[in-house]
């Protein structure tokens, strides 16, 4: 795992690092932009005493102020194209630095653990792609350049103020520490606020997410009063942590622009008085003689850096924002997942798929193991059962050959090749899948089947189409193979569903089959048409399969008895049946019309 930055400074470096630097051109552009404004705004603050020089005398003739007012046109112009191409550029590196994060974030969330899939919300990453990001490209981008403006037209503002009156000058400086400690406790609440609204967004999506996808059992159990006052409840403290940092974020700069004015009324104050008394000479120097022109610029230049001091306060809470949401994205960026290729990973060759379990131990997390000293085998064209009552282990069996998780000890072996020792890719590549709830993703039928072949043929399609049983009501489907499936393929049937799984395991044509319940959730029409296909795909391939219906485990090659995590029995059926232990009470008691069914 990376080093995950805490630190404001740390975390905004790398931000700049990973982020805006590789945006460099775009970057430059829009900063010149902010520094053109910023110093346009110094320009048109020095020219306002030559203009106050001829309207303070009276006896100046027509025409005295010369080519100033187009002058001042020109810069207020230009002040304006510049700022409109801060905002333009800004606006552009913001969204794409956004597109980059969430790619990255997507990425990260695809190949992370499968353990720590299942223990993150769904509604928390949610918040992080979509909020988290946004927040982060208001303070990377605007925030950033907005930032640079304002810093730099106030450093330009107390040169002019300098230049004006030093003296009038230093006595402003005084106050501004007394302005930077008010508004750091602003933006310390501020922070505070941010931090609880971001946590509190992804807790409402999670809670949103929930309710959504229980919403048939929601409205059985006539929960949905409950449901939307817990969401409610969610959603109102959400308001008030937002409340507490629009607050503090709305009486920053108000409190800031009433600090200035003190500090301009305090000027006029002195001036008022600095007026009524002598210049002060020490030898040929005047230390503060003070000029109505000079003053009246004096006057403007301080105007307009409290109105740079207004927009800071501002950006306080900005930045202050996209440091919290920045941090929060890169502790999930840096995660790095713990089942990854090993630097010397080779790839599988294509063999004939044998599987074998070597004395392997496996645990969850800290748990206790789920797997105990477990040893098994499967060789090309076998059928192999997994049984044994719920909870026993047979689908972290599984889970372990295509390492969705690493053994704690022991060895899985495929084509005697540790699987620790293989890529990725190519482990996985001669494996299909097939699961008792298969998914589909919300788009045609077509492209669910080819899935795994995203270069795969129509003619491909279809052949796999048929071997799995499904062309036919394909054909009948409103679009044919062009149908969307709808989220999570609802628009179809179980049976459906199931066969157009079992297409996309045709098609894949992988060496090695893993079947998890694939027709316990059918009824009988449906699970005879998946059975016939399943058929079909198990010839020539090394089959481990979990089932509970003896249609399906009676002829097996082999079967296993999984107990607890361990291998307690080993067998054909009718072997396991005339012994007369566990296997054969499980299947005694699912005998039906004298067809032993094992549950």
């Amino acid at each position: 795992m990376r080093y995950v930055p805490t630190s404001t400074l740390s975390v905004t470096l790398r931000l700049l690092r990973e982020f805006l630097l590789p945006r460099w051109k775009g970057l430059t552009v829009a900063t010149a932009c902010a520094m053109s404004a910023a110093g346009f705004t110094g320009w048109l603050a020095t020219l306002l005493q030559p203009a106050l020089q001829p309207l303070l005398d009276f006896h100046a003739g027509l025409g005295a102020l010369g080519k100033l007012p187009l002058l001042l046109a020109g810069l207020a112009l230009a002040r304006g194209l510049a700022t409109v191409g801060q905002s333009m550029l800004a606006n552009r590196l913001g969204l794409d630095l956004v597109s980059a994060v969430q790619v990255r974030l997507i990425g990260k969330l695809m190949h992370a653990d499968l353990a720590r899939l299942r223990g993150t919300h769904t509604g928390g990453f949610l918040s992080q792609v979509l909020n988290d990001t946004l927040i982060v490209r208001e303070a990377a981008t605007t925030g950033f350049l907005n930032y640079v403006q304002q810093g730099l037209t106030l450093l330009i503002l107390l040169a002019v103020m300098f230049t004006k009156d030093w003296v009038l000058t230093l006595l402003v400086l005084i106050g501004g520490p007394v302005v930077g400690w008010v508004l750091r406790g602003f933006s310390r609440r501020s922070i505070n606020s941010i931090k609880d609204a971001s946590d509190s967004n992804a807790v409402l999506a999670t809670a949103i997410l929930e309710t959504l996808g229980g919403v048939r059992v929601v409205k059985m159990e006539g929960r949905e009063d409950f449901e939307r006052d817990r969401v409610g409840r969610v959603i109102h403290q959400r308001r008030k942590h937002m409340i507490a940092g629009m607050d503090a974020k709305g009486a920053a700069a108000p409190i800031s622009e009433f600090l200035t004015m003190l500090m301009i009324a305090g000027v006029i104050a002195y001036v008022d008085w600095r007026l009524h008394l002598p210049p002060i000479h020490i030898g040929h120097i005047v230390i503060h003689d003070v000029t109505p022109e000079a003053f009246c610029a004096f006057l403007v230049a301080l105007m307009a850096a409290g109105q740079s001091l207004r927009q800071f306060a501002t950006l306080q809470t900005t930045m202050a924002e996209g440091v919290i949401g920045a941090r929060r994205l890169f502790a999930a960026l840096d995660i790095e997942p713990s089942i990854r290729d090993a630097p010397d990973a080779v790839a599988l060759p294509l063999g004939d798929g044998a599987i074998s379990f070597d004395s392997v131990i496996f645990g969850y997390g800290e748990g206790p193991p789920v797997i105990k000293d477990l040893t098994l085998e499967a060789r090309r064209g076998e059928i192999v059962a997994l049984v044994g009552p719920s909870g026993g282990g047979k689908s972290t069996i599984l889970s372990l050959i295509p390492r969705f998780y690493d053994v704690d000890f022991g060895r899985i072996l495929i084509d005697g090749h540790d699987v620790r020792g293989l890529t990725l890719t190519s482990l996985r590549a001669q494996i299909a899948l097939v699961t008792q709830e298969p998914f589909l993703f919300d788009d045609t039928v077509r492209a669910n089947i080819s899935y795994a072949r995203p270069g795969a043929t129509q003619a491909e399609v279809e052949d796999a189409a048929r071997r799995a049983a499904a062309h036919e009501f394909i054909l009948e489907l409103p679009e044919g193979y062009d149908t969307p499936v709808g989220e999570a393929g609802m628009r179809l049937s179980g049976g459906q569903r199931q066969r157009v799984a079992i297409a996309r395991a045709f098609l894949k044509n992988a060496p090695i089959l893993l079947l998890d319940e694939a027709t316990s959730a059918l009824d009988t029409e449906s699970e005879a048409q998946v059975q016939l296909a399943l058929t079909r795909l198990m010839e020539g391939r090394t089959t481990i399969l979990i089932a509970h219906r003896l249609s399906t485990v009676r002829n097996a090659d082999r079967i296993y008895l999984i107990d607890g995590g361990r291998l307690t029995e080993t067998g054909s059926h009718i072997e396991l049946v005339q012994r007369g232990g566990l296997y054969a009470r499980l299947a005694g008691a699912q005998d039906l019309n004298g067809l032993a069914e094992l549950a």
